[in-house]
């Protein structure tokens, strides 16, 4: 396979997979190839994760991989991805992502640790279903969120420590949020909870009361608590479009916006997503647009 042929398959698997990085839509036609390199690695590693895929650009239609076998899959990703961070040839099996990966590696500086943390991530949710308490929520999503807006600000040439801070805590953030709107989904899939056991037990209730028809009292509180530690992380992160270039800018507002906006319909829910999951719809969407336009 070629170059050029390993970057057409990841722009493909961009293109039709049903998620897509949350931060990288405007990119530049030029950055585009390169996006799809680092999303074709971590959605192929995620999707081995939670689903049981084979490492391939399509579904597999074999029966999902057992824990041992995904995890074994996710080790093998880490190799290929420091083999050709370094310059080395992958394997013929997977060069698909890896030529490509490389090269985008290569050709941006970017340290494959960002890459590795990505799949120490995904290898955590196959085994660990609750986190004690909130420091290892956000350990979780150190690895899991902030990587993806590392990458995205290094492809477009930003490598300081105050633009990483600000986006670290945009993206965990976002990781929250994500996890607060989904707490009946994540525990009807397999049981998990990602609201800590310290909150829970502080508030008078047990992981067991997502599983009832609508929110206790005592759950919507500790779901609270916890959207407002969010909050004040999106708050930290406010000033960071303002810091980049157009059209980045434009897409990390509106990411923003969306963000605090799942955060907003939580709020008007009064914190109850058990019975139901708020989502932007939309009108929302329209709305956003307008809005991120104008600075924050």
């Amino acid at each position: 396979m070629t170059l050029a042929e390993s970057y057409a398959r990841c722009e493909k698997l961009a293109r039709e997979h049903y998620e897509n990085f949350p931060v990288a839509r405007l990119v530049p036609r030029a950055l585009r190839p390169h996006v799809a390199a680092i999303y074709a690695f971590a959605r192929t590693a995620d999707d081995i994760a939670d689903e049981g895929y084979a490492a391939t650009d399509t579904p597999s239609p074999a029966p999902a991989l057992s824990e041992e076998a995904r995890l074994a899959a996710l080790r093998e990703m880490d190799a290929q991805c420091l083999a050709v961070a370094a310059g080395r040839a992958p394997d013929p099996q997977s060069e698909w992502i890896f030529l490509a990966l490389g090269d985008t590696l290569r050709r941006f500086a970017i340290p494959p640790q960002l890459c590795l943390d990505l799949t120490s991530a995904f290898a955590q949710d196959v085994t660990k279903r609750r986190y004690a308490d909130f420091a290892e929520v956000l350990d979780y999503c150190r690895r899991s969120a902030n990587p993806v807006g590392r990458l995205v600000l290094l492809l477009h040439g930003y490598g300081d420590a105050e633009r990483f801070a600000m986006s670290d805590a945009i993206c965990t953030a976002l990781q929250l949020a994500n996890f607060w709107q989904d707490t009946a989904v994540d525990w009807k899939k397999d049981k998990r909870v990602y609201l800590p056991l310290e909150d829970l037990a502080r508030f008078g209730t047990t992981p067991e009361a997502i599983g009832a028809a609508q929110a206790s009292p005592q759950l919507r509180e500790c779901i609270r608590f916890n959207v407002e530690r969010t909050q004040a992380l999106f708050e930290k992160g406010r000033p960071l479009p303002a810091a980049l270039r157009f059209p980045l800018s434009l897409e990390i507002r509106a990411t923003w916006l969306g963000g605090t906006t799942i955060l907003r319909k939580i709020r008007a829910r009064d914190f109850d997503t058990v019975s139901g999951r708020p989502r932007i719809n939309s009108w929302d969407k329209l709305r956003l647009l307008g809005r991120a336009l104008l600075p924050l």
